[in-house]
């Protein structure tokens, strides 16, 4: 079986603390947040403030940079994370 490299986070990115809803409590956003709208939890450098800690949501450690997922740039990252939480959308 061949494995995939894991991928670092792009630096200043964060697309994926603003592009997905998180529908679990984020500490600062107890309801969670709307697509789109980025994470209170996610710093002026663009890094999780709760990154490893027990209050990130489990959404959050499940969301693993991949090449596919984050692209070549912030933007596509965004436009790809966008077109998968429309495709995953309730009804």
């Amino acid at each position: 079986m061949k494995t995939i490299p894991a991928l670092d986070c792009r630096p200043n990115c964060g697309a994926c603390c603003t592009a997905p809803s998180i529908t679990s409590p984020i500490p600062g956003m107890p309801d969670g947040k709307p697509a789109g709208v980025r994470c209170i939890q996610l710093a002026d450098d663009m890094r999780c403030k709760i990154f490893g800690r027990p209050e990130r949501p489990a959404f959050c450690g499940g969301l693993q940079p991949s090449a596919e997922m984050c692209g070549t740039s912030r933007e596509s990252a965004m436009v790809w994370l966008a077109d998968l939480e429309r495709a995953t959308a309730p009804g």
